[in-house]
């Protein structure tokens, strides 16, 4: 079954890593955040937050509606003055018009139905200051269902359980429909890219396979029973031909929209 996000079991689910080095150079590049204020809308346990900060952003607030999510990212931030966390929601998270010059929606929109997508965006809009970046980052579906491959873990998954196919896709947003949003939120999207992402690296297989079979929580996975899970673990083994004790880099590939407000 799945795990609430307000669930204390979820409290450090989301603070146990830095962000992938990829993500910084890119960020860092393309946004700017040297010296601006920003916020991080969905911040979950904290780790964006922390990646803008040492990015050098002047200010970052961090916003969050599961008050277990705040209290990890309260403990993960504790090093940076810069940071301040608040509760509040995506399409209402209580900050001022006008307050920040940058806004990072970072895996939050496959939480959000296409219904509701344009008053999240609305609401960067207004938070925003005129000509200030919103930055969307999450998986399309034709990110989520690349062919599984040593460098893609997660196509086998689909590929031992076509059924997890449907309903990945039917959780996510795909990129026109993201754009069609944007742009009717009153956004300007000035680029849209991919980015392979390290979501964990591990010493061995035996490492991932371990990881593999407690990651009921919040993922996909919860679909599966034990046996399943045993039974996929061992279908990856045996696709991507990794041995139990060759490392092993979990990647996901990103689809990263960068909108100016108007």
């Amino acid at each position: 079954m799945a795990i609430s996000f307000h669930d204390e079991y979820n409290k450090y689910t989301y603070t146990g890593r830095l962000a992938d080095s990829g993500w910084m150079e890119l960020i860092r590049k393309k946004a700017r955040p040297q010296g601006k204020t920003a916020a991080d809308i969905g911040c979950g346990g904290g780790i964006y937050s922390v990646a803008l900060a040492e990015l050098g952003a002047s200010s970052v607030v961090g916003i969050d509606f599961s008050e277990a999510m705040l209290q990890g990212a309260a403990e993960h931030c504790t090093e940076y003055g810069q940071i301040r966390l608040a509760q509040g929601t995506a399409d209402r998270t209580g900050l001022p018009d006008d307050s920040v010059v940058l806004v990072l929606e970072r895996a939050l929109i496959h939480h959000v139905t296409a219904e509701a997508l344009p008053d999240v965006f609305r609401e960067a809009q207004r938070i925003l200051k005129p000509g200030g970046l919103l930055i969307v980052q999450d998986r399309t579906p034709e990110d989520c269902l690349l062919p599984g491959s040593r460098e893609h873990l997660r196509g086998y998954w689909f590929e031992k359980y076509p059924h997890l196919r449907q309903l990945e896709a039917g959780r996510r947003h795909d990129a026109a429909a993201i754009r069609k949003a944007l742009e009717a939120s009153g956004f300007s999207v000035v680029e849209e890219t991919q980015l392979w992402e390290v979501r964990k690296s591990y010493a061995s297989y035996s490492d991932y396979r371990e990881e593999l079979l407690s990651r009921k929580g919040r993922s996909i996975l919860h679909e599966l029973s034990d046996a399943e899970l045993q039974d996929l673990a061992d279908a990856v083994a045996a696709d991507s031909g990794f041995e139990s004790n060759e490392p092993v880099e979990e990647r996901d590939r990103w689809t990263i929209f960068f909108a100016q407000a108007r």
